[in-house]
């Protein structure tokens, strides 16, 4: 039992590795695209780890007037929270029969952890910029996870109420991918903006929004955990990429072809993200609330009632 144990958390950690890589390489594609867009050369291969590194070696510096403990353990909750749903995801990815009854709920609340993190940890900064930072932060969650989770509870439907992500990819697989029908290609929508909020990414880099905050939510972090909050981010996106391939797009099948076509999937994701990045102005927070309550929250309403119908 207790080598079963030791052999399950190692394969836990190198699938929270390996997505750690798959989402360095991700964040380098994002910043080499981004700087060719602006006429830029952009990054070499080896800045995302080149970045995090040089953190690690800064010193750690902690404001006058912040809850320490706070401040410094944010950053910690949010890559235990990111490193779990990285394992949990890979799992189920490389063995869909493996997974547990609620599987799903978990990683959507794993998900959601990162930025409740960011919000604890700005909030004991003991900075003006941190708060209206973290403020911002808690208005964007409430605007993206609506129909965010609408669309979680349209594709566990399509999956016949199974709340596990094997069946969801098994369903998938016999019925075809849920992207496929008009219901999938609404939700697909929804997740992809919801996605872009989630890693916080123009138009939504709001709680950040370095020409008007001075970083807002990361203002006062320095070191070691600004890195962490880097990790936290590079796990995040590739993480969320992956999750929209799972939902809509039938998963990754561990064959050699399986692996390149699941691939391929998630670079097609990939480039839909950066292209709404490259494309987009940042809004404001209020023109986001609008825009997830509205028109966003709309599709993924209509979008679920066609699927209750079949379409």
């Amino acid at each position: 039992m207790v080598a079963r144990g030791f052999s399950l958390i190692a394969l836990w950690a190198v699938l929270a590795l390996g997505t750690l890589v798959l989402g360095l390489v991700t964040s380098w594609l994002d910043r080499k695209v981004t700087a060719r867009v602006q006429a830029r050369i952009g990054p070499p291969w080896y800045q995302p780890v080149a970045d995090i590194l040089k953190l690690l070696g800064k010193e750690t510096l902690v404001p006058e007037g912040a809850g320490r403990a706070v401040f410094l353990t944010a950053p910690i909750m949010g890559i235990a929270g990111m490193t779990l749903a990285a394992a949990l995801l890979g799992r189920a990815i490389i063995s869909p029969e493996a997974g547990f009854i609620g599987d799903v709920v978990v990683l959507v609340y794993l998900l959601i952890i990162p930025a409740l993190a960011m919000i604890l940890g700005a909030s004991a900064a003991g900075n003006p910029f941190s708060s209206v930072g973290a403020s911002r932060e808690m208005k964007l969650i409430l605007g993206y996870e609506l129909p965010y989770l609408i669309v979680v509870v349209m594709v566990i439907m399509k999956a016949g109420f199974d709340f596990r992500m094997g069946a969801i990819i098994a369903s998938q697989v016999q019925n075809g991918w849920n992207l496929w029908s008009v219901s999938g290609i609404l939700g697909f929508i929804v997740l992809l903006m919801s996605a872009q909020a989630k890693l916080g990414l123009v138009p939504f880099d709001i709680p950040e929004a370095d020409q008007e905050l001075m970083g807002g939510v990361i203002t006062e972090y320095s070191g070691s955990p600004l890195a962490l909050i880097r990790i936290t981010k590079t796990l995040l996106m590739a993480v969320m990429p992956l999750f929209i391939v799972v939902l809509l797009m039938g998963g990754i099948r561990m064959t050699a072809t399986g692996i390149v076509w699941g691939l391929l999937k998630y670079l097609a994701v990939v480039v839909l993200i950066v292209l709404v990045r490259n494309t987009n102005p940042r809004v404001r927070i209020d023109q986001a609330l609008r825009f997830f309550w509205g028109p966003v929250t709309m599709l993924a309403a209509v979008g679920f009632i066609f699927a209750l119908k079949g379409w």
